[in-house]
């Protein structure tokens, strides 16, 4: 009873991702549960690759009382409940593909993950849900600003201030949680200082839509001490307790 329009929908857009991000990445075939939660996903929509509002809306009646997605947060607690600040090159190694495959899986289902046993693995799939969001972090229309403002502290922390609700409240929960990680006695440990964890997160939050070469290699520097400065500046203490 669902109009074929629907569904030739979802497969277009569909299509439109994989054009840009290639085929799904992993040694394994596509078990029996994962073709199951594909052949689902167009009445029940998958937390990766939607935008912040649809997520919300999502779990509204999960969660009516969250003003943060819950993949958001559950991935964040799980790499700390892991250790993750206290592992080398968290952010930077990646978590085993087929392990972090098998994670999305859980989580898209609304699971709480089990059985976990190293942090790359959930935070590999934190920054591919960053990265995966409908719409950048980071909405386009504010990213002129964020590479004009790269070095400027305040300039950069009003940019964050003017973001949508949404935007604001799920970029201010991750330099509070990249926070965590810049502390001396978890740098000298994971070897990931505010530098490093700014490289590996910017590409994760802003965009740069030009096709040209030389402007994409210019702004990712500019990306990257936008991040920077967050981390170094931003006031998080208001997110305490917020989820």
């Amino acid at each position: 009873g669902v109009a074929i329009s629907t569904y030739a929908k979802y497969c277009y857009n569909k299509l439109q991702k994989a054009a840009l991000t290639g085929a799904k990445k992993g040694l394994k075939k596509p078990n029996i549960e994962e073709i199951r939660h594909a052949k689902n996903a167009v009445f029940n929509p998958s937390m990766f690759g939607s935008s912040l509002q649809d997520i919300i809306t999502m779990q509204k009646e999960r969660y009516p009382d969250r003003q943060l997605p819950w993949v958001q947060t559950r991935l964040s607690e799980e790499v700390l409940a892991l250790n993750g600040d206290q592992t080398e090159g968290i952010f930077r190694v990646p978590g085993d593909i087929d392990e972090v495959n098998a994670l999305k899986l859980q989580v898209d289902q609304w699971k709480i993950p089990t059985g976990l046993e190293d942090p790359h693995v959930p935070a590999s799939l934190l920054k591919l849900w960053y990265r995966e969001l409908e719409e950048p972090l980071i909405p386009h229309e504010f990213y002129e600003q964020c590479i004009t403002h790269y070095e400027n502290p305040e300039a950069a922390i009003a940019v964050v201030h003017s973001l949508p609700r949404i935007n604001k409240m799920v970029l201010c929960y991750l330099i509070r949680f990249l926070q965590v990680f810049v502390q001396p006695a978890n740098v000298a440990v994971t070897k990931m200082d505010v530098n490093n964890l700014a490289m590996v997160m910017a590409p994760n939050c802003l965009r740069c839509q030009s096709d040209d070469p030389r402007i994409i290699f210019e702004n990712t520097r500019k990306e990257m001490s936008f991040i920077r400065v967050l981390i170094q500046h931003l006031d998080t203490s208001f997110m305490e307790g917020i989820l």
